[in-house]
């Protein structure tokens, strides 16, 4: 009975298209695009964490200096323009339970 019920479940996500376009092919793509994405967001994290190691120990050594009105100056020169470009590629990313699933294990396999 249960296997007749999947039977029938598979079929009806493989019978049709979208655009022409098998239904797998398109459940795919989020998928392939999440291990990507998380493949260079590990990637981007143990740079942006080397980086930061790197200013704490110049910062520490007198060679550069940290100050918050500086630091303010940065953020509201350039934080609306990261914040735009931030939210125009959240809104283009295909956020389905395959992009998801995909991140995670591009983000732990990378």
């Amino acid at each position: 009975m249960e296997t007749a019920l999947i039977d029938d479940l598979f079929h009806f996500i493989t019978s049709g298209s979208i655009s022409g376009i098998p239904t797998l092919v398109v459940m795919a793509i989020p998928f392939i695009v999440g291990l990507i994405i998380g493949f260079f967001v590990k990637k981007t994290l143990k740079i942006a964490i080397i980086a930061l190691i790197i200013v704490v120990i110049v910062s520490y050594l007198g060679l550069f200096g940290l100050s918050l009105s500086a630091l303010k100056s940065i953020a509201d020169q350039y934080g609306p323009t990261a914040v735009h470009y931030g939210v125009l590629l959240i809104g283009i990313l295909p956020l389905s339970i395959g992009f998801i699933i995909g991140l995670i294990i591009g983000f732990i396999f990378g």
